[in-house]
């Protein structure tokens, strides 16, 4: 029967002027009596169909014949000529085959709008056109290849004009589901050995070669449209592969690093053009890899990963139908297909009867094997034909690849004539009902599972696109840039980085990926949190005992998160050293900090070193720097988590410092003696600022001093004979160079030696006489504050070391007038106010009644009051308390200066930790103000400035009520 008399109307007239203008133009040209006995099935067609318009204007005759003939039949001759187009050259081709598509197209829009054609005939159709243009494109490019003589024959048997050389038709060709503008989904593998090549024609490069003249010939768009687009990326791993892969190669990755996603993608596959036999081959070699008959837990857990990455919507969340992706949005064809893989993938390989390529032929085996209940069967087979149906109707508006309802009202009405639909509120009321049974299937899925999308929507890093869902999820969630954050996480699927090369760490990263993004959205800074965290990650040499543990201790990830995002030098630490994080393996990371056993390794790895007889200065260093590296990542976290007061982050940092200087000062004597000889005498290095006050920070410097007493004023080493002046010389130098060169390990501190009597002008070594003298006779007040902070962190002897100490008391307790003190400690403090202004509010150590200021009247309240026996202590707090139990100086003072200094410290060691200097809290994310109201003690960070302001504002007060008059 002809197909005019089978058409019947597909739905209303929504353009009568469309319609009318196109009938106009045919009645010029060619119209029949068979077009006037269509014409009221094809008017609603091109009423709403720009693109259906135009293959009909186009090509009027063509019209008029397809409605001649029986349908079947002109599909049969479509085919026969495709195949035939085989021996055309290749302008000829090109040319016909795009024409062939046109009829094509028609042919097959006209049966399943007009009711010719049900799903599976209208499938087949573009699908065997499909394969059969291939197929006759791949001719036509080999015909090519021996005509430049890089091919020496084409073969015309079984094997396809290229022996070893074959298309595995992926997705929807595959499984014989093309929908109406689909690209097709193309593989291309070889057989090295099988292909006949001329002598000197490498095989890949013809292959490649090959695989593009045919990609050419389909998708190359001309005055006649294309044939089809090809997407030859589902090959394995296309980031880092050629166009066609080796057979050999191709098994080798799948075998080692195959994702659960492409064992799904198999499912569909087929061999469609060249090598037929080949490609059977191929695919039945594979098939271990498909299909598994023995999974385990963690196999099984993650192939349901596939359906979990999917958000799956509550009854009372909004779907609608206006710009509804009938594809890939929730409730769409997606989810039914992944309902279907994820089965047939952990089922099928114990039962080949739940093999099928077809999506509604597998979910019918899945029925009759008993896995899905028949009223889901019949409530999805329905909803698939529905969706497939407008999806197609979508495509035929304007020929795009596109699965997306219109938005606007006018446009989606097209699209509901052209289903049938009067009323575009019914229409999209019946599409909203499909999509959410569909998605409250799939819903019921593995219902006990972790969800692995994110309450801000999916996040599917499957397959080697971009899932338009995904984006809109990652743009939501806070990323500048979703394209490279989706682009990054598959590769990391792809196990192109350490930590996911097995499977077993893909299987975790799997459940790792949407914890470790909605912890990055959780920081409010997510593109620095992710970036950092993509830095260390890639970095790391394996990655499943370490993701094992963010799985199991959510707060310690989402720490670590905080972590990346907030501290760019903890972050930096990691990303250099990722085995720094091996420290929070140990369950004791956030307990106090005891250095005894760290100082026991640290002097056991430089005695080893002094083993050695070449670079054994060098291995101590080393040695010396991961100890420090791991300690340092350790306070820091531990500052970050709110784990470590101020005092505790101060005294870890600089017992940390201490304990570097006690190595490597050992080291650097040990090696300028080895260098010139033995020289008898003592030394001593002491610790000035921060570090001989036990309050340092993040990033802290070092300030020191050393000191030597040789045994013999006349003597010299042993080897060299080097005086006193140039061996100690020599071994501060080795020191700082110990303390503050970057080696492989890393650096440690910048060393400042300034504070010594003779500045940058003498010797960098002090000799115990000289300093002695100085401090006797020619320190200023200024030397003398920075001294009431000195402590000897070591020395060659013990009583050396008590030597060094009392001649440092000895030094602050000589009597002065407190009143020139007091004096000189205004003068220093108001020239570094007027040289050196606070940069802004949050500048905690120079604003007034800032860190400064405390400090200066802690030192003056020492320096007026050691005389006569008052207190020493380094330490600002400590200093501070002694004050308050003597009853020295005000109570009111004191308490006010004490709490703004508690305040200042606790900011100023997460400020150390997370920020570069100078910059401004009131720009960072909310997350990172939160951890600063906890830091301050206040509720939130809106409170914070007016409490720092405060406390300022009095311990200002305080520094003038001791200082300004010099109390007392």
């Amino acid at each position: 029967m002809a197909l005019a008399e089978i058409l019947k109307p597909c739905g209303p007239v929504v353009d009568d002027k469309a319609a009318e203008r196109l009938r106009g133009v045919l009645a010029q040209t060619a119209w029949t009596p068979r077009l006037e006995q269509a014409w009221p099935a094809l008017s609603p067609v091109f009423a709403a169909s720009p693109y259906l318009t135009s293959l009909a204007r186009r090509d009027p005759a063509r019209l008029d014949a397809l409605l001649a003939d029986e349908p079947m039949a002109r599909l049969d001759d479509i085919l026969a000529r495709t195949a035939a187009a085989a021996d055309l050259s290749s302008e000829a081709a090109t040319v016909g085959l795009r024409v062939l598509k046109a009829e094509l197209h028609l042919l097959t829009a006209l049966c399943d709008l007009g009711g010719a054609w049900d799903l599976d005939q209208v499938t087949g159709a573009l699908t065997r056109f499909a394969d059969a243009a291939v197929a006759s494109a791949l001719t036509v490019a080999a015909r090519g290849e021996v005509e430049a003589g890089r091919l020496t024959h084409l073969s015309d048997g079984p094997e396809g004009p290229v022996p070893g050389w074959f298309c595995i038709a992926m997705g929807k060709q595959g499984a014989f589901e093309l929908n109406y503008s689909s690209d097709i989904d193309v593989s291309v593998f070889f057989d090295p050995d099988a292909m006949p090549l001329a002598p000197g024609v490498e095989t890949e490069a013809f292959a490649v070669r090959l695989t593009q003249r045919l990609s050419d010939l389909m998708q190359l768009r001309t005055a006649d449209g294309y044939v089809f687009r090809m997407d030859l990326r589902l090959r394995p791993d296309p980031s880092s592969t050629q166009a066609a892969v080796p057979i050999p190669a191709a098994l080798e990755y799948y075998e080692s690093v195959g994702q659960n996603w492409e064992r799904a993608a198999f499912i569909k596959a087929r061999p469609c053009a060249g090598d037929i036999p080949a490609g059977e081959a191929f695919l039945a070699e594979l098939a271990p890899f498909v299909w598994r008959k023995n999974l385990d837990f963690a196999a099984i857990a993650d192939i349901h990963s596939i359906k979990r990455q999917i958000h799956a919507y509550k009854v009372d969340e909004r779907m609608t139908a206006k710009g509804f992706d009938v594809k890939l949005g929730a409730g769409g064809i997606r989810e039914i297909e992944f309902y279907v893989q994820t089965q047939q993938l952990i089922l099928g390989g114990r039962n080949p009867q739940l093999r099928s390529r077809r999506t509604l032929d597998a979910l019918a085996a899945l029925t009759i094997a008993g896995h899905v209940a028949p009223e889901t069967c019949a409530e999805l087979t329905e909803a698939y034909g529905r969706l497939r149906s407008v999806e197609h109707r979508v495509q035929m508006l304007a020929d795009e690849q596109t699965h997306k309802l219109p938005e606007a009202d006018a446009d989606r009405r097209r699209v509901a004539a052209l289903s049938g639909y009067d009323s575009l509120r019914a229409f999209d009321a019946a599409i909203t009902r499909t999509a959410q049974g569909v998605n409250a299937r799939y819903g019921e899925l593995f219902p006990s599972e972790e969800p692995l999308s994110s309450r801000f929507g999916s996040l599917v890093f499957t397959g080697v696109e971009d899932d338009p869902a995904t984006l809109a999820t990652l743009k939501r969630m806070g990323f500048s840039n979703p394209h490279k954050v989706a682009e990054t996480i598959r590769s990391w699927h792809h196990g192109r980085i350490p930590a996911t090369a097995t499977e077993r760490g893909r299987e975790l990263f799997t459940r790792l990926a949407p914890r470790l993004l909605d912890a990055a959205q959780a920081t409010g800074a997510p593109d620095p949190a992710f970036a950092r965290f993509s830095d260390f990650f890639s970095r790391l040499s394996s990655g499943v005992q370490l993701q094992s543990l963010f799985l199991a201790q959510p707060n310690l990830f989402e720490l670590i998160v905080q972590v990346m995002a907030f501290a760019p030098r903890l972050a930096a630490t990691l990303a250099r050293r990722p085995a720094a994080i091996d420290a929070m393996l140990d369950g004791g990371f956030f307990e106090p900090i005891d250095i005894a056993d760290d100082r026991a390794f640290m002097r056991a790895a430089v005695a080893r070193a002094a083993r050695t007889e070449e670079g054994a200065f060098e291995a101590a260093m080393d040695a010396v720097r991961i100890v420090h590296r791991e300690q340092a990542f350790r306070v820091g976290v531990q500052v970050m988590s709110g784990a470590a007061s101020a005092v505790t982050a101060g005294k870890a940092f600089a017992d940390l410092a201490d304990l570097c200087i006690d190595a490597l000062a050992a080291a650097a004597l040990a090696e300028t003696g080895r260098l010139g000889g033995v020289f008898e005498g003592d030394a001593a290095v002491v610790a000035l600022g921060k570090c001989g006050s036990r309050e340092m920070s993040a990033g802290s410097d070092l300030d020191l001093m050393t000191l030597y007493r040789a045994a013999d004023p006349a003597g010299v080493s042993a080897v060299k004979g080097w005086d006193a002046v140039t061996f100690y010389g020599r071994f501060t130098q080795r020191l700082i160079a110990a303390l503050s060169s970057q080696t492989g390990e890393g650096g440690l501190y910048e060393v400042d030696m300034q504070l010594r009597p003779s500045g940058t002008k003498g010797p960098v070594a002090v000799s115990f006489a000289a300093f002695e003298g100085y401090y006797e006779a020619e320190a200023e007040t200024w030397e003398l504050l920075a001294l009431t902070r000195a402590r000897v962190v070591w020395a060659t002897s013990p009583a050396f070391a008590a030597d060094a100490e009392a001649a440092i008391g000895a030094a602050l307790r000589r009597p002065r007038g407190r009143a020139q003190t007091a004096a000189d400690v205004r003068e220093m403090r108001e020239l570094m106010h007027r040289e050196r202004p606070a940069k802004g509010e949050w500048d905690l150590k120079l604003s007034p009644g800032g860190l400064v200021d405390i400090e200066f009247a802690a030192q003056y309240l020492q320096l007026a009051h050691a005389a006569d026996g008052g207190p020493l202590e380094p330490n600002t707090a400590a200093a501070l308390a002694a004050f308050r139990e003597t009853g020295l100086a005000p109570e009111a003072a004191l308490t006010a200066l004490e709490q703004a200094w508690r305040l200042q410290q606790d900011l100023t060691q997460l400020l150390k930790v997370a920020l570069d200097d100078g910059a401004d809290p009131q720009a960072e994310p909310a997350a990172f103000k939160s951890l600063l109201a906890r830091a301050g003690g206040v509720r939130d960070f809106r409170s914070l400035a007016p409490a720092l302001n405060r406390a300022r504002a009095a311990a200002r007060k305080a520094y003038e009520t001791i200082v300004g008059q010099g109390v007392p």
